[in-house]
Parts: structure tokens; C-alpha cells; sequence
């Protein structure tokens, strides 16, 4: 495959070379947009990790091509801004590098606009080379048991947008007025949830958490989170920094069953390095816990809990009050200890509880009727990125693949798509549309405030003043109008 250089060197070779026929033969002179990637201007959906990372292979591939990044918030960076725990400013570094893309002079960002709703992927379509869909999974998967819709039953996606300042979740209604939260789901937004709910309060004070979220906290009377599981200690899916991070949680003891452990030392060796790594911490907590009685834990006012082979079956309610899980037990078969299945028995069990936060995983949603969506998985359709049967349309990040692995597995799929756009680019592939600005102008005709890179500046500055005035970071606007007021001024 020539590279991106090589290629424009000889697309205009035969540019040249065509002229030159045309005046000989008196031949019409043809446009060569269907195939020159000079002309080719790519849309991008989505602004979180997926779309940046996608329309950073684009723009260092190839210096000729023009990026539109849409969002349909005023604020840039998705999850990177609303799904990583206030209390991991190091994770939100990555906010520099997508800068540094925004800022490119071929880079445009384009907030406030709702694709799907404000204009449709198939007017996109029509006026841009490609279209991109890098929007992210913005629901959640349900249990489908008894007593799910109760109140105080919550899903961690809405409780980690109430903490960070989501404008969807703002007013979310979260009573933390119980000793003791169950958290169903072994990932790591199921620790990253329980870990809010059991930190000092002075300490997630000099974070950038919602200010309403740290006045409930303030108040909260949560001293217990129980974590459970519908398997065991070999398939969680929380990674190591995570538990160490748990494990270390000032004034807090953690609190894992020997029994569940029982064993697993004898086949370490036999475990892929993270897995054997995170199993080790899980054992040495358990088996050896050292001075718990005396020492670090001894004297601890709240305590975390790992249970496994749990099944809910039923969500336990008194009046509209939440007051605990059934569940059923099971039992994990198969030879293979790390990927055994779980298989329920007859035997139940229940936890008592004044709050759930469901966290069984995520699951992206069908952004226009004309774009293949797999109900069953929660994705659009693909096959490596392309979207199934249709020809310029795209796919990356959560969207295409699911809610799995972090920001690196994220990174790694942008650039992929990126790379499989450009290829379908120089092999001719996609229709060179130049329309770009007639698609601004639908959403000028609807009356839509575009927000642009540099008006979010304004909004940045404005939150970083806020926050120095109470010792934060930040504090973040939560509501869209006051963002899109000081967008304009």
C-alpha cells in the first residue's frame, strides 16, 4: 500500500498527466474528487476518547484532509470529562493531547449539536467524505428482575454523571440517608462507585466532583458498600490499580472471605501476568491481612465487601423504601477455573441495603433508524470499523465494540478506523464530498448555537475560576444554558 505522501505525489503526477491528454484529445476536464484525498473532509460524531483518537490518526496520516468533530454538548472530551473519577486527575491528562488535536488548524469542533436530532446522519452523509460514529454507549444494561424501578435503585452510568457533573444527571435523586449500599457488578466502575461513597469528604473536597454531589455526600450516612458478583475471584473485572486504590482507602477496611481463595495460590502460575497480578492482591488481602484487628483496618469507621456467586433475583422493598437483595446462589462449573460459568442453585440468599447502583456494564444506542444497530449486543453494526452494507459510514470506540477496556484499548481502536478510513480514501472507495458548509448551514436554518473550540475555552475558564474560589480545580457548569450564555459572550 503506498503511503499517504506517495500517494499525493502521484495523484497529481496523473493530474498532470490528464491535463495534458484533455488539451491533446480536447477531451472535458473530469474532477478527480471521487478519488484525491486533497478534497476529503471527514465528520466525526462524538467527542470522547473515540472521536479524538480516530481524528488523530486522520490528521497526522495525511496533512491534506479536514476534520469536523461534532458533540452534541457545549463541552468537549465525553467520558474522559464525565466517566473518570474526580478523584484521578492523572487520567484526565490525556484532556491535553485532544487540545492539541482541537487546535489543529484542519480540526474543527462543532458542539451543541445533536446528530439524529438536529440533523440526521443521512444529511451528514451527503456532504461529507465520511461519517464517523464515535458517540459512545450513553445507556445502561438492566437487570430484569423484580423491583428494579424502585427508588434508590440506581444505575451507577446516572450516579458517576451525578458526581461529575453530567447535565443530564444533575438532578438525579440520590438518598444517601442508609449505613449500608450494594453495589451489583466486579468492573471497574463498580469500585470506582463505592470508592466515592467510602473516601473523606475533605478529600473529594479538593477534587473536581459536582458541588450538589459533595453536599450530599457531606451528609451521607453510607459506612458499608458490599460489591457482588455473578461468578468468582478469577473473573472480576476491575483491574489491580483499582483494588490497590480500594484497598488503601483511608479509615476503610476491606473485607474478602478466605474462602473464596482457597486454592487459588496453587494455580497463579498458570494465570496471563495482569490476571495472576491481581489475583496475588486479592489472596494476600484475604489469606494474610496482617495487623487487621490492631493496625491499619483495626480502628476503621467504614468497611467495602467483595461477595461472589450472587445472582440477583429480586429487588426488596418496604412502602417505596429499598431495603435489601434477594439473590441466588450459584455455583461455577467448567474445567477451566478462569473461565468458569456461573450456574444457579436452588439456595437464595439476601443482602440488606438502603441503596443499589446497578453496574453490569453499558450499551451504546441506535442514533438514526437508517444506521444497523444489534439490539442484542448494543452496538452498531461492523465489521472492523466499516458499518455493516454501507459504504463512507463508520463506527469507532464503544459504539462499534462495546463498553470494554479503558482509554488505551480506546486509543488503539481510533486509530484503527482511522487507518480503514484512509485506506478506503486512497484505494478510491469513497465519494470526495464538498458540502461541508451546507450542513452548517441546516443547523444555522434550525437556529442552532454552535459551539466552537475556542468558545469552550471560555467555558473552561470560567469553571477553573469558579473552582479556585472554593479550592478545586474546577467547578463545573451542569447547566446547558449558562454554558451556551457564556459560549456567546
Amino acid at each position: 500500500m503506498l503511503s499517504p505522501k506517495r500517494f499525493m505525489v502521484s495523484v497529481r503526477r496523473l493530474s498532470k498527466h490528464l491535463h495534458q491528454l484533455q488539451k491533446l484529445h480536447k477531451i472535458p476536464q473530469q474532477s478527480l474528487s471521487s478519488s484525491c484525498e486533497a478534497e476529503a473532509h471527514i465528520c466525526i460524531v462524538g467527542s470522547g476518547p473515540a472521536g479524538f483518537y480516530t481524528a488523530q490518526q486522520l490528521l497526522k496520516a495525511n496533512p491534506s484532509i479536514k476534520v469536523d468533530i461534532y458533540e452534541k454538548l457545549p463541552v468537549p472530551f465525553g467520558l474522559v470529562r464525565f466517566g473518570v473519577a474526580p478523584d484521578h486527575p492523572e487520567v484526565k491528562n490525556v484532556i491535553n493531547t485532544f487540545t492539541q488535536t482541537a487546535q489543529n488548524e484542519r480540526c474543527s469542533f462543532i458542539g451543541n449539536v445533536e446528530v439524529g436530532q438536529d440533523i440526521s446522519v443521512t444529511e451528514l452523509r451527503k456532504h461529507y467524505t465520511a461519517v464517523v460514529l464515535s458517540y459512545g454507549a450513553e445507556d445502561d444494561r438492566r437487570l430484569g428482575i423484580p423491583g428494579e424501578d424502585a427508588q434508590n435503585v440506581i444505575s451507577a452510568r446516572n450516579f458517576v454523571g451525578w458526581y461529575n457533573g453530567l447535565p443530564q444527571d444533575k438532578d438525579l435523586c440520590v438518598n444517601l440517608d442508609t449505613d449500608t449500599a450494594l453495589v451489583l457488578g466486579h468492573g471497574n466502575v463498580a469500585l470506582d462507585v463505592a470508592r466515592i461513597l467510602l473516601t473523606p469528604i475533605d478529600l473529594l473536597a479538593k477534587t473536581d466532583i459536582s458541588e450538589c454531589s459533595l453536599e450530599a455526600l457531606r451528609s451521607s450516612r453510607v459506612r458499608r458498600v458490599v460489591l457482588a458478583g455473578r461468578r468468582g475471584p478469577l473473573q472480576v473485572a476491575f483491574t489491580i490499580k483499582e483494588l490497590r486504590e480500594m484497598i488503601r482507602l483511608p479509615d476503610t477496611r476491606p473485607i474478602l472471605h478466605t474462602h473464596d481463595y482457597h486454592g487459588l495460590q496453587d494455580i497463579l502460575t498458570d494465570l496471563p501476568r495482569p490476571r495472576k497480578r491481581l489475583t496475588e492482591l486479592l489472596c494476600k488481602t484475604a489469606l494474610s491481612p496482617g495487623d487487621t484487628d490492631k493496625g491499619l483496618w483495626g480502628l476503621a469507621a467504614r468497611e467495602w465487601e467483595l461477595r461472589f456467586c450472587l445472582s440477583p433475583l429480586q429487588v426488596l422493598t418496604q412502602g417505596s423504601q429499598v431495603t435489601g437483595v434477594k439473590f441466588g446462589v450459584n455455583t461455577l462449573e467448567g474445567p477451566d477455573m478462569s473461565s468458569q460459568r456461573a450456574v444457579l442453585t436452588e439456595e437464595t440468599e439476601t443482602i440488606q441495603c438502603g441503596l443499589v447502583l446497578r453496574s453490569i456494564g453499558y450499551r451504546s444506542t441506535p442514533i438514526d433508524s437508517l444506521v444497523p444497530f444489534d439490539e442484542a449486543r448494543g452496538v452498531i453494526s461492523n465489521v472492523r470499523g466499516r458499518v455493516t452494507g454501507e459504504t463512507g459510514l463508520y463506527v469507532s470506540g464503544w459504539a462499534g465494540r462495546g463498553p470494554v477496556g479503558v482509554i488505551v484499548n480506546t486509543m488503539s481502536d481510533g486509530f484503527d478506523v482511522g487507518k480503514t478510513v484512509l485506506h478506503d480514501l486512497q484505494q478510491g472507495i469513497l465519494p470526495v464530498h464538498v458540502g461541508r458548509n451546507a450542513a452548517l448551514d441546516i443547523l444555522m436554518a434550525q437556529g442552532v448555537q454552535i459551539v466552537k473550540f475556542n468558545d469552550w475555552g471560555k467555558i473552561d475558564n470560567a469553571e477553573m475560576c469558579a473552582g479556585e474560589k472554593v479550592e478545586k480545580p474546577r467547578e463545573k457548569l451542569t447547566d446547558i444554558s449558562a454554558m451556551l450564555r457564556i459560549a456567546a459572550t
